[in-house]
């Protein structure tokens, strides 16, 4: 999959138009402080490395968080609809939340700190799908506690209800929320249900863009032409993949 620089232009005015819509006053300034510094990073990066886990492509980090937000808002109506109690949290919570949940993978501030750089092995990049390499130059963070880390680096205050929700959304997949979503006794559950909200919503996003891929991919999906044409070997299609990808980041910026 690939975006083109319109579409990706198109996100990003999307993406900040939801902060202008959704925030006010000095957490809206320094929202978009923050996103207009780390704008060429954010709206260019991929939302994960390899190609089958979920927008691994140019413009793909942006392209998930707008999924994010429209899903928590589809998931939270559910859980209304469904008697769930929706009390205890705000809307603009659950909106925060859904659009830094992955801040992390944007990476540190300053040049080079980025998380994703295109990789330059054809041999991973064929057998593996891993599109993108990740940063060594960086110390190691979860993503969910760098964005946490990063929102305080940037003076943007958070609420209690958003640090939980962020560092769970990721639910189980993270050994580290275990004892936020197994709890022994009642005073231990969690106080809202916005980390599921979110987890749900998360978890559907990234299901739905792996569908995506694989409908674009050579296994699932056969294009609807009365001749059917000759299938190409998967290797050859991801290395086609990794070369656009280096030809965008080129393009974008020059050499890399």
């Amino acid at each position: 999959m690939s975006l083109t620089a319109e579409q990706i232009q198109s996100n990003w005015e999307e993406f900040l138009g939801i902060i202008e819509t959704h925030f006010e006053g000095d957490r809206k300034d320094k929202l978009l402080a923050m996103y207009n510094e780390l704008e060429d990073r954010a709206s260019t990066a991929p939302a994960s490395s390899v190609d089958h886990y979920h927008n691994a492509f140019i413009g793909g980090y942006i392209d998930h968080v707008l999924r994010v937000i429209k899903c928590a808002k589809s998931v939270y109506q559910l859980w209304s609809t469904m008697g769930s109690d929706m009390s205890g949290y705000t809307e603009e919570e659950l909106i925060f939340v859904a659009l830094n949940h992955d801040l992390g993978k944007l990476g540190f501030p300053g040049e080079g700190g980025e998380i994703y750089t295109p990789n330059d092995s054809d041999w991973h990049i064929k057998n593996m799908g891993k599109i993108f390499k990740i940063n060594p130059n960086n110390p190691f963070a979860l993503v969910n506690d760098l964005s946490i880390w990063l929102l305080q680096h940037y003076g943007i205050k958070i609420s209690f209800n958003e640090m939980i929700a962020i560092k769970c959304t990721d639910g189980l997949y993270d050994e580290s929320n275990k004892p936020y979503f197994i709890s022994r006794s009642k005073d231990s559950k969690l106080k809202t249900n916005m980390p599921y909200v979110m987890h749900q919503a998360d978890s559907m996003a990234a299901r739905i863009e792996y569908e995506m891929w694989a409908k674009d991919g050579d296994d699932v999906y056969t294009p609807p032409v009365k001749q059917k044409p000759s299938k190409p070997k998967k290797a050859i299609s991801k290395q086609s993949q990794a070369v656009d990808v280096n030809k965008m980041f080129g393009d974008l910026f020059g050499d890399k």
